[in-house]
């Protein structure tokens, strides 16, 4: 193993089908056509970067490992510098492999109900309406920063039972894990120690007063066998729904508010039909997807045609997939009334995300939200948008000036 204090420098790349880094800037700006060299090269392509690392291009190849779960494991699901070593329960169930991962995911599943983010919808619209009350009368804004940030990290601490005034906190830590932990393997042990002791005090404290949240349920949930859930199976979950329940969303939100302060007809078209905005929500996803998983490769089998070795991590882009001209016409074109979508944003095969319900209902809640109140903003030409690096991709930095140009 490296030494975990020395972060790995990266030279630029200069060949993507041969050695692709998707830390590279150019990826972080714009990735789009990068997929698309690759794709033409090959339905998979390798750089020996990142100890050595597939990643397949098209749907169909993308669809094939994830639905593959003897040669393809999912223990270690972010594409590193280093593979350190693994914990039993890291982040059940999106690091389980069958057979523990069906009883894992199917504890998470009931929270996450369509009837349960129905009742959740009254916050989180009284949410966005207390972010935008705290800018709207500043005529511009960085929309990502106290807009789309904040959204799904004050549904999840809700919906956990814990303050909604921590969310820096987790902001912090998920930066460091998703971010900086792809390259300084200091900072992600860090920010997973911080992690792990927050929420060890939140468990003790309900072991003595019990609550109605997410950290209860999961307490008072048994396993297949009917014991309680270690306290490490529950610190697991716990770190999942944090990190997978906000960076995403955050990014989605704030990629489909980019989209349309660059695309004022689009914008027009959802103000004048907002009963369109849930399809295109779907066309959101699918265009500006924003995750990003991984596999490793157990057993060499071959993809596609393409011979894929053991030993090798995958980076499995389900943005990449959602780009594939095969798979849908005119897929470098946002089309916010396309009717067939079977986009892979939340993933394909058994680690399909837990939280999709709770993602639609964010994204729309957002946009419904932001629409009735600015429905004129476009990008300030003042400022700079910047994208997050690495597994989840969505702007960090989105200046907006709001009402109609002068």
């Amino acid at each position: 193993m490296s030494d975990v204090s020395q972060p790995v420098a990266h030279p630029p790349v200069t060949d993507w089908v041969n050695d692709f880094d998707h830390t590279d800037p150019q990826w972080t700006d714009d990735p789009f056509p990068i997929w698309d060299e690759m794709r033409a090269a090959s339905p998979v392509v390798h750089t020996e970067r990142f100890l050595g690392c597939y990643m397949p291009t098209t749907y169909e190849a993308v669809r094939a490992i994830a639905n593959d779960t003897e040669h393809f494991s999912s223990r270690r699901i972010i594409v590193r510098d280093v593979r350190p070593e693994i914990s039993r329960n890291a982040a059940p169930p999106i690091t389980s492999d069958p057979p523990a991962h069906k009883p894992a995911k199917q504890l998470l599943l009931p929270p996450f109900t369509p009837d349960a983010m129905k009742k959740l919808e009254p916050r989180m619209r009284a949410i966005c309406n207390e972010l935008i009350d705290g800018f709207i009368a500043d005529g511009k804004v960085d929309a990502a920063a106290r807009y789309s940030k904040y959204i799904p990290v004050q549904a999840i601490a809700h919906m956990l039972g814990i303050p909604e005034s921590d969310s820096d906190l987790f902001i912090n830590w998920i930066h460091m894990i998703l971010e900086l932990g792809i390259k300084d393997q200091s900072k992600l042990l860090q920010a997973s120690e911080e992690m792990t002791a927050y929420f060890s005090a939140h468990i003790e404290e309900r072991k003595a007063k019990p609550t109605d949240d997410l950290i209860s349920y999961l307490m008072n949930a048994t396993d297949k066998e009917g014991n309680p859930l270690e306290d490490s199976h529950v610190l697991g979950s716990l770190r999942l729904l944090l990190i997978a329940g906000i960076d995403t969303t955050w990014s989605a939100i704030g990629s489909s508010l980019w989209h349309l302060a660059r695309t004022p007809a689009d914008r027009e078209r959802l103000i004048a039909e907002p009963a369109l905005i849930p399809t295109a929500v779907e066309e959101l996803l699918r265009a500006y997807s924003p995750v990003t998983m991984a596999r490793e490769v157990v057993k060499e089998t071959t993809v596609s045609g393409c011979p894929v070795k053991a030993g090798n991590m995958v980076l499995l882009s389900f943005p990449a997939a959602n780009r594939d001209p095969k798979m849908f016409p005119d897929a470098d074109k946002v089309v916010i009334d396309r009717r067939e979508n079977r986009h892979a944003a939340f993933g394909l095969g058994i680690h399909r995300c837990v939280g999709s319900n709770l993602a639609r209902m964010e994204m729309q809640v957002a946009l419904e939200e932001w629409l009735k109140r600015i429905p004129d903003f476009r990008l300030d030409p003042a400022g700079t948008v910047t994208w997050s690096q690495g597994t989840v991709r969505g702007p960090r930095q989105l200046p907006f000036l709001l009402g109609k140009a002068m």
